[in-house]
């Protein structure tokens, strides 16, 4: 880890930290750089407004996500069984602050903030893409759309099911992905 990605890391556990002693919304730019002893500049080095540093926290989920892939026995199971591994994945380092996390969503569904919403959701796209990708899904138009479409509601209704969820490990979390999984697959998704 270089020196950039060293202070960039250090700025999202900082916000993080920092939210979950008030709230995402009452983190200030000000109070990271006062807390690392950096400038207001070192920050604008690495994010370019608070949304970014929310953002990075979601690349942490995707990441962990794709290096569930690398295990040996990730390529022994089944598609339907992937994708609940990823998801689970992708859940697990969010966990570390699920307060925060819930926060930084409720912030981003604020009335009047296009500019947050708009690329909320493209990133609600990117995670799904990986997701496909990492659970083999090969379907090619027209059927991508409609395979997309429907592993993307899987993917929300698992992720609002677990930002409510305090069950010792996610177990309601964990059913719930399981029989949206099995709808999915009676349905023909997840091939």
């Amino acid at each position: 880890m270089n020196q950039d990605s060293e202070l960039y890391e250090a700025i999202v556990n900082t916000a993080v930290s920092l939210a979950s002693h008030s709230s995402w919304e009452s983190v200030r730019l000000s109070e990271i750089a006062a807390q690392l002893n950096i400038s207001l500049a070192d920050i604008y080095y690495c994010f370019a407004e608070k949304e970014q540093i929310g953002d990075a926290w979601f690349d942490r989920a995707d990441q962990n996500m794709l290096k569930v892939m690398q295990s040996s026995v990730f390529a022994t199971l089944n598609n339907q069984q992937k994708f609940h591994r990823l998801m689970m994945a992708w859940l697990e380092p969010l966990a570390i602050n699920q307060k925060v996390t819930r926060q930084m969503i409720l912030n981003k569904l604020e009335p009047g903030h296009l500019h947050i919403q708009i690329p909320a959701l493209l990133r609600i796209s990117r995670t799904v893409q990986w997701l496909r990708e990492a659970s083999d899904q090969h379907s090619t138009l027209p059927w991508r759309a409609v395979d997309e479409t429907a592993l993307t509601g899987v993917y929300l209704m698992t992720f609002c099911c677990w930002l409510t969820d305090n069950t010792p490990m996610y177990e309601r979390t964990r059913r719930c992905l399981e029989r949206q999984l099995k709808v999915a697959s009676a349905l023909g998704f997840l091939k």
